[in-house]
Order: C-alpha cells, then sequence, then structure tokens
C-alpha cells in the first residue's frame, strides 16, 4: 500500500501522541511508500501563523525519521479539486483528496468527512 499522511497524522506522530489505532499502525508499518504532502507544509504554517497551532520545530527531520517523502504540488493535482464534490470545503483537505485520487494513494487520516470521497482512505484511529 502507498500511503499519503493527513497533516494531523504527522502532527500527532511528531508529537509522540499515540492517536493512531492499531489498524492504522498496522497499515503503517506495512506500507510500501509513505508521502507527506507539500500542501500539509502551507496548512502547517498558515495555522501556525494565526495561532492555531505550534510550529514543529523539527518537522523536517522527523519525517525523514518516519521514512516519508514529500509529494509536490502539481497543475494536476491543483485543477482536480475542482472537479471534486463539496463534501469538505477546507481547502487543504480538498488539494490532498485530489493528490490521492491523481497518485493513486490511499490517505491516512481521522477526518471522517474524506471518507466521503471517492478515493481509498484508512482511518487513523481504526
Amino acid at each position: 500500500m502507498r500511503l499519503l499522511l493527513d497533516t494531523h497524522v504527522v502532527l500527532w506522530q511528531a508529537a509522540g501522541e499515540d492517536r493512531l489505532g492499531p489498524a492504522a499502525k498496522r497499515q503503517l508499518r506495512a506500507a510500501q511508500e509513505l508521502r507527506f504532502s507539500v500542501v500539509s507544509f502551507a496548512e502547517i504554517g498558515v495555522k501556525a501563523s494565526i495561532g492555531k497551532l505550534d510550529d514543529p520545530p523539527d518537522l523536517v527531520e522527523c519525517l525523514g525519521e518516519m521514512g516519508l517523502s514529500v509529494l509536490g504540488l502539481t497543475v494536476a493535482h491543483a485543477m482536480a479539486v475542482a472537479e471534486l464534490p463539496l463534501h469538505h470545503r477546507d481547502p487543504f483537505d480538498r488539494l490532498l483528496i485530489a493528490q490521492a485520487r491523481i497518485e493513486g494513494l490511499t490517505l491516512l487520516s481521522a477526518d471522517r468527512r474524506i471518507m466521503a470521497y471517492d478515493i481509498n482512505v484508512v482511518d487513523a484511529t481504526g
């Protein structure tokens, strides 16, 4: 399985929070590929700038330790957002959904609204 990790999943891991469910942990360990989107870096930056979260100081180092590679944002990813139904209005999550769809990745997320889309999702709490 090839996984794209939602922003909150990586933030949990970086903070040492044990919020992943047992099934999600198994999927994470068994994955052939682990990706983290550049979109999530933008989300963290925006939310840190408005005080919604603390910017993890060693996030890039943590990504390496977790075996994650960064997924860039392409024109195709950005344009695919227009094709998505409006189950979810968060622009960052909509971009992650589009990336997962185009790249054939399974999204690891605890956000139930994402599960309404026609993509493979692993429930991070399961």
